[in-house]
């Protein structure tokens, strides 16, 4: 996502490169393209146009700091504004004392089933909560079905509904089951959509809302749908007390134009995003984070998050010291090529680093996608035996030949991943005995390929 909108924000404050100072001049062409990216990323004209106000005013007759170029100071200026522009700061659930719920409304097709599994694992696993779905969608039982299925998956009580209910029983017998026999507290609710919003989902949705007193009442909106998500949240929010918004396919090819709409147009907080299909895709959305990510600076916070979240600390530290004595084997580096796929493949993880983000498009262009590389080097340590893989001095001529067999590579190909493997090994080894703390495997809280 924001890709198209970060190429052209990106490549118009280069254009400040070598420049003295900020002048309304120099600026001029800068701003255009600006405005353009943004108005081509489907950002809403009147927020395009306060953003434009706000950044030409902060930048011309700017004083610059002499250890800061223009490029530089231009850059922190809109870097502020889109961070302002998004919210200004993280807003996370609010959260009381006691029996506690949470209503999800949306159109029909956004992601709010997935969305309430996505929930329910985030309060257990982050907010230590007791939580349990539940589905007030009596018109689409393969909605029930499917939050069934996914209450399942992550270990959280479900309340089966009998048929013939209306909404507003399920939720009054919903809410003596949870506090009940189910022993949650925290109750997520996952409502019926339309597909446009309409006087009889907003009646239904609104009744339920009276009955369940909810803590949080959020919204979910699909990133793909432009600024028709700014419409769709002023109709719910003119008949419902909505507390928040939660956008998902974050991770699709929307331009980008809710997420920096919304919150400007219905001054709503956006709380969470999702970033995939899976139940763990869900993150906090923090503004600041996401504004570096347009500006290709990178998110290394976030990423830290997802490797701390995935790694073992012991395994961590026994794979920094093989490192620094240059016995990091290919079972450790299909270890990590594990963990680079559920923190959503080495592309994301680039996209996380500054100045990366570019340069994956670049290797990408040229042919060298990184997934893709990886695919086929996991393909290749697959193909050897336990034995080659903890101890790769063995591999000779002939398993070469079995390797590349296996894999559906030629020998040539072995060759050149078992070479660049040899080559990566030393230079771990060098950094990690250059780094205090590394080489005796003190201070492992990072695995290795972010060393």
């Amino acid at each position: 996502m924001f890709g198209q909108l970060s190429d052209k924000l990106v490549g118009s404050m280069r254009k400040l490169s070598g420049k003295d100072k900020l002048t309304e001049s120099n600026l001029d062409e800068v701003i255009k393209e600006i405005r353009r990216g943004l108005l081509e990323a489907d950002v809403h004209f009147s927020v395009v146009k306060s953003f434009i106000e706000k950044v030409r005013e902060e930048a011309v007759g700017q004083k610059l700091l002499d250890s800061i170029s223009p490029d530089q100071q231009f850059t922190k200026i809109v870097y502020d504004q889109l961070v302002e522009l998004l919210g200004g700061s993280s807003c996370e659930l609010k959260l009381e004392k006691g029996f506690q719920s949470l209503l999800l409304v949306g159109l029909q097709g956004v992601g709010k089933t997935t969305t309430a599994g996505k929930l329910a694992l985030y309060a257990r696993k982050k907010l230590n909560l007791k939580p349990a779905l539940v589905s007030v969608d009596i018109y689409r039982p393969a909605a029930m079905k499917q939050l069934e299925i996914l209450a399942k998956q992550i270990d959280v009580p479900f309340f089966g509904v009998v048929e013939n209910q209306s909404p507003e029983e399920i939720i009054k017998n919903a809410l003596a089951w949870a506090q009940g026999e189910a022993g949650a507290d925290f109750l997520i609710v996952d409502t019926a959509g339309r597909q446009q919003v309409d006087a009889e989902l907003m009646n239904e949705v609104s009744q339920v809302g009276k009955l369940l007193n909810p803590t949080e009442t959020l919204l979910v909106v699909d990133a793909m749908l432009g600024q028709q998500s700014v419409d769709v949240a002023k109709g719910f929010d003119e008949k419902l007390d909505l507390t928040g918004l939660i956008m998902t396919k974050m991770d699709g090819d929307a331009r980008g134009g809710a997420a920096l709409s919304i919150r400007h147009q219905v001054g709503l907080p956006i709380k969470f995003m999702g970033v995939g299909e899976k139940t763990q895709a869900l993150e906090i959305f923090h503004p600041d984070r996401l504004a570096s990510r347009i500006l290709d600076k990178g998110d290394v916070v976030s990423l830290v998050e997802k490797a701390q979240e995935l790694m073992d600390d012991k395994e961590a530290e026994a794979q920094a010291k093989r490192m620094a004595k240059s016995q990091f084997t290919f079972e450790d580096f299909l270890k990590q090529m594990k963990m680079m796929k559920k923190m959503g493949g080495l592309k994301s993880v680039m996209g996380m680093l500054p100045g990366m983000g570019q340069m994956t498009k670049q290797l990408g262009a040229a042919g060298g996608v990184p997934d893709g590389e990886m695919k086929k080097m996991e393909a290749m340590i697959l193909s050897m035996t336990p034995h080659e893989r903890l101890n790769p001095r063995v591999i000779n001529g002939s398993r070469k030949v079995r390797i590349a067999k296996g894999s559906g590579y030629r020998v040539n190909d072995v060759n050149k991943f078992i070479k660049q493997f040899e080559q990566s090994q030393k230079m771990m080894s060098q950094m990690m005995k250059m780094m205090p703390g590394k080489g005796d495997g003190a201070g492992g809280g990072m695995p290795p390929f972010f060393s």
